[in-house]
């Protein structure tokens, strides 16, 4: 029988700014986002993802990916627009070169994993932090956002159980 590559939704491959920039991402989030509580601030890399049972054997094989850590800045508050009624508000990582090279190198090792490259304008870096009816709130939020940055030097492999939260279940240094 042919090993066949398994995805669930239950898991995926994404980079956490530290606790001490949560504070005012999820005062955002806790007005706005109606997942606050499935999932912590985040950055996508990979999702769907592996099952948990296969995090060992993925840590492995993201070991020595070849990106150095570097610096990221949430500096601007933008949108994606779904329908006319339905847009996704998130903080733009920024410089957007460093994530497309890490998330690359990720999905080189699970080519199967492409689900956030799929988009028509490819793999966005993004830190999803609310839903609204209008991009406006974008505007809104950035007048009051105060930048913040963090050094990129892990990635983390998260799962959940059913409706429970995510967790942090592998943590892989860059």
């Amino acid at each position: 029988m042919p090993d066949v590559k398994r995805k669930t939704h239950l898991a995926a491959v994404v980079a956490i700014p530290p606790r001490e920039l949560w504070e005012p991402i999820q005062e955002i989030r806790h007005r706005h986002d109606r997942h606050v509580r499935d999932w912590m601030p985040h950055v996508t890399l990979l999702y769907p993802f592996r099952p948990c049972e296969e995090f060992e054997a993925a840590a492995t094989a993201l070991a020595g990916l070849g990106v150095a850590p570097f610096e990221a800045s949430l500096a601007s508050v933008r949108f994606f627009r779904h329908t006319p009624t339905s847009h996704t508000i998130w903080i733009d990582p920024e410089p957007h070169d460093p994530w497309v090279r890490l998330q690359g190198a990720i999905m080189a090792r699970f080519p199967d994993c492409d689900d956030v490259t799929r988009y028509e304008s490819g793999f966005t870096p993004h830190l999803s932090v609310g839903q609204s009816h209008t991009g406006t709130l974008a505007g809104e939020l950035q007048s009051r956002w105060r930048a913040a940055s963090w050094r990129v030097s892990e990635i983390a492999l998260i799962a959940r159980e059913d409706r429970r939260p995510f967790e942090v279940v592998k943590v892989v240094p860059l």
